[in-house]
């Protein structure tokens, strides 16, 4: 019998991209040092503004490989 946390896994994987990171965003805030969590307003529209390029389907993606290499050329010393 799988445990809560999977079938909740299982359920939240089978949501819309947007609903995921909606999701995801409300999880974060939920997190025990929510109070050390607090966005200037010119951040929270940046976050507003990048999900609703998701839901509309206007943002890029690029592989998660490609992604790490590049901040790993960026923070090599």
């Amino acid at each position: 019998m799988k445990s809560s946390i999977d079938k909740i896994r299982n359920q939240a994987l089978a949501l819309s991209i947007f609903e995921r990171a909606t999701l995801a965003h409300d999880l974060i805030l939920s997190l025990d040092y929510q109070e050390d969590l607090s966005f200037d307003d010119e951040y929270e529209d940046e976050i507003k503004r990048r999900v609703l390029m998701v839901k509309e389907e206007k943002a890029t993606v690029e592989p998660i490989d490609t992604v790490f290499s590049e901040i790993e050329r960026r923070y090599e010393r």
